[in-house]
């Protein structure tokens, strides 16, 4: 059994992820797999987003 990071990862950053959704969107239109991570991408802007705002508080 893995021993937990005592130290969190550090927030992704959202420009990063607004690239990579950029990039899938660029491809044209989406399989059921692209729209599948679109999803799970949008989920993870929104959460770096959260992470910066509440950094910058």
């Amino acid at each position: 059994m893995s021993k937990p990071s005592e130290h969190p990862a550090p927030p992704a950053d959202p420009a990063v992820i607004n690239c990579r959704i950029r990039a899938l969107l660029g491809r044209g239109e989406l399989t059921p797999a692209g729209r599948e991570e679109y999803g799970r991408l949008l989920v993870e802007w929104e959460a770096a987003m959260q992470a910066q705002q509440e950094l910058a508080a």
